[in-house]
């Protein structure tokens, strides 16, 4: 998943940092009953996570347990005051991905890193040209599905609030809610009359692999677009590949770009799908502790394949575009990578918030360090802000003829492929 900035954001969003983390076993096993609830209760947890796990030891320079005798030796009339004063001390530390994280925030990263939501299954875009708010993808067995809702449906209400008035994620906040309660949605289909549904919302699985196979001249070209990195990433990327091949592709495009990272094991996990053998990671801790993931032969294909990645390709995108980079696996294309070379664990606290500290640095097989650098890719290819705009403004154009980057990617796969032997 991602860092998102000061503030944890909708499900959706392109977020202006990114994360790639661990998610710690109950850690803090909400805090012993024994011990009186107050608001030190939870400043203290945050200091002893700290204290245990930062990367940094020397802390930045800052006299770590002074910090604890300042924070407990304040009185706290409200868990507001103590959320400030905990959020004051992580900023001591100058390190944008260890901070804290109120319940709400803590709860939507949960879901986030799940790769699970409570919803009715559908995906959306407002079409550039009506400004409809249509549904792309009716997910298999969702209420949306059961409910026979299909691609190219216009959705015009939401719980009886025009659609019009929406922008995308306000829409799928309106549409999102707790498990077993009830949505509803006035929908318009062409050629027949205006209907009213009523749907349960149900808990769905967050589909962050999508795949297709292109027909590129004479090359039947397996796409696949890794959106982010989340528990049932892996086992969805393992579906995508072997339907893939089984459609008898010639060759791989993996599209990270956009990717903000995730759950550093599905990315260790999803590069072993297509590295045989070779280091995946390594990764230090505190003490200088250097651990290496490596493949183990157990990957999928070794079918010539392209990744795409760009500015916006973070953490656990890195991890892979550089394991698969500096395997000689793939060839990257597009723009260098956001540069986030730390992990992060995620720990939850006994009041129901949160703490994200920065637990280990990694290194690409390079033993580069990527922090604040990035991975150039081995072929350079930039969009314009024209280009950029059109992307993203009509999200149907990605991966066609008017995506420059897929179609270097397709360039460089009809030049492997006019290099191989013929039989």
């Amino acid at each position: 998943m991602g860092n998102y900035g000061n503030k944890l954001l909708p499900v959706g969003l392109i977020f202006p940092f990114a994360i790639g983390y661990l998610v710690a076993p109950n850690s803090i096993d909400s805090v012993k009953a024994s011990l009186e609830e107050s608001p030190k209760t939870v400043v203290d947890q945050v200091w002893q996570i700290v204290n245990n796990d930062y990367v940094d030891s020397n802390f930045n320079q800052v006299d770590w347990r002074k910090k604890r005798q300042e924070l407990l030796n304040r009185n706290y009339t409200d868990k507001q005051q103590a959320y400030k004063a905990i959020e004051q001390a992580l900023q001591t530390l100058q390190d944008p991905y260890t901070r804290f994280l109120e319940p709400s925030e803590y709860q939507l990263l949960s879901r986030q890193t799940s790769g699970e939501l409570s919803g009715i299954g559908i995906r959306m875009e407002i079409d550039s040209q009506t400004k409809n708010l249509v549904v792309v993808e009716s997910l298999k067995n969702s209420p949306a599905s059961k409910a026979g809702i299909k691609t190219g449906d216009r959705i015009l209400k939401i719980n009886g609030k025009p659609t019009s008035l929406m922008s995308l994620e306000q829409a799928s906040e309106e549409i999102r809610g707790e498990v077993g309660t009830e949505v509803k949605l006035e929908i318009s289909r062409q050629g027949q009359e205006v209907s009213q549904l009523t749907l349960t919302r149900a808990q769905i699985e967050v589909n962050s692999v999508i795949y297709a196979l292109k027909q590129e001249e004479s090359m039947r070209v397996g796409y696949i677009k890794l959106n982010e990195f989340t528990s049932h990433s892996a086992k969805q990327m393992k579906k995508a590949i072997r339907e893939l091949k089984d459609k008898r592709v010639s060759s791989f495009i993996l599209d990270v770009r956009g990717n903000p990272g995730g759950l550093l094991f599905a990315s260790i996990e999803i590069a072993k799908m297509w590295v045989e053998k070779g280091t995946i990671v390594h990764t230090v801790d505190r003490k200088g502790g250097d651990k290496v993931y490596s493949a183990d032969g157990t990957a999928i294909t070794n079918l010539p394949m392209v990744v795409l990645v760009d500015g916006n390709s973070a953490s656990s995108s890195e991890i892979l575009a550089g394991a698969l980079k500096d395997n000689g696996r793939a060839t990257v294309v597009g723009t260098r990578t956001y540069g986030k070379g730390t992990v992060q664990s995620v720990h939850p606290l006994s009041d129901g918030s949160g703490l994200v500290v920065t637990i280990f640095r990694y290194y690409p097989p390079s033993r580069i360090d990527i922090n604040k650098e990035g991975i150039s890719p081995n072929i350079e290819q930039d969009l314009s802000a024209e280009e950029q705009l059109r992307l993203k403004s009509n999200p149907s154009l990605i991966a066609t003829s008017a995506d420059p980057q897929y179609m270097r990617a397709i360039a460089v796969l009809n030049q492997k492929q006019s290099k191989s032997p013929r039989l």
